[in-house]
């Protein structure tokens, strides 16, 4: 299967788990993460990343669609994308004048994907990250042009707020980023996955391809963006993008996981949505406890693809290690 970030470049390590599932599959790791302070770092991070966006989108006429955009985009969140982003560039001898800007930007078009994903023609729900939707506020209309226009101006923000990094390189970054969130990545996703609702004859490849496009291909270019900025070259390029395939699939698992397991407050959005829409879901192929160890599966695979860099590559692990562990 492609991931839509690699152009042509087949590289299916990261579904080979899920089409032919093992059960006692070696991490391949040496280095062990679970000492290192993953809560401080996240917290530490999520702080940079909230001033950043706070600082990002100033208020401006129209003061409505600028509330909008304002409300969803400041609404908290893991912030998964951006500090994967942050932590890639960092690994890769980066500083944060150069990927904070995309970090960003990745948080306004993984929120603009939230927005519409909300919808009522499409997922048709109330609440996230514990508030009222977007549409719910400020109602259908101004909901839609508030993700187009977090949208649009993520792509703005990166082209004039990058620093210390040669043009072709931001050139890359927003290529793969346009990529990621169009018909080759999130909105393809997306359209596979409401064709099928309800219907009971879909195959794991087909459910592999939504989840690779629809959630994976975001993760891939938060982790790779990262890396490109900081002048990577390609074979550390592939080596992350290996990984942010394999997190990003353990991550949908996780979540069809939890929208069985966990409660409506736990997840701060509503729970059992996908057996409502009668989705094909991960556990409702394998069942919640197979699911949950091919979600490790490809964790260890993740952590076996950066620990050749050591110590240095402990927030990527642990970030990896969190993905299954977390319980919203």
């Amino acid at each position: 299967m492609m991931s839509p970030l690699q152009d042509g470049r087949v590289d299916a390590s990261a579904t080979q788990a899920l089409e032919e599932p093992t059960q006692n599959q070696a991490s391949g790791s040496t280095v062990d993460a679970s000492g290192f302070d993953l809560a401080g770092y996240l917290a530490q991070q999520q702080k940079r990343v909230e001033t950043a966006l706070d600082g990002s989108l100033p208020m401006a006429r129209p003061k409505t669609i600028y509330d909008s955009m304002r409300y969803s985009l400041l609404a908290g969140g893991k912030r998964l994308r951006p500090i994967l982003c942050l932590a890639t560039c960092e690994l890769m001898g980066g500083h944060e004048a150069q990927s904070m800007p995309t970090a960003c930007a990745l948080e306004m078009v993984h929120t603009m994907s939230l927005i519409h994903d909300d919808l009522p023609a499409m997922d048709n729900d109330d609440y996230r990250r514990g508030k009222l939707t977007n549409h719910k506020v400020y109602g259908d209309d101004i909901a839609i042009l508030a993700g187009d226009g977090l949208l649009a101006y993520a792509f703005e923000y990166v082209v004039e707020n990058t620093q210390d990094v040669p043009a072709p390189q931001i050139l890359k970054v927003i290529a793969q980023l346009g990529r990621a969130v169009g018909a080759a990545g999130l909105v393809g996703g997306q359209v596979v996955d409401l064709e099928c609702e309800g219907k009971t004859d879909m195959t794991l490849e087909t459910l592999n391809f939504i989840h690779t496009h629809k959630t994976s291909a975001l993760l891939e270019v938060s982790v790779v963006s990262g890396a490109i900025l900081a002048g990577a070259s390609q074979a550390d390029q592939d080596r992350l993008l290996s990984y942010a395939q394999k997190i990003g699939l353990a991550f949908q698992i996780v979540d069809d996981v939890l929208d069985i397991t966990a409660t409506s407050q736990e997840l701060g959005k509503s729970a059992g949505k996908d057996l409502q829409a009668q989705k094909l879901t991960y556990p409702s192929l394998w069942g919640i406890e197979k699911s949950r160890l091919e979600a490790q599966s490809l964790i260890e695979a993740a952590k076996a693809e950066v620990s050749g860099w050591g110590e240095k590559a402990l927030p990527l692990m642990a970030i990896a290690d969190y993905i299954t562990a977390r319980t919203y």
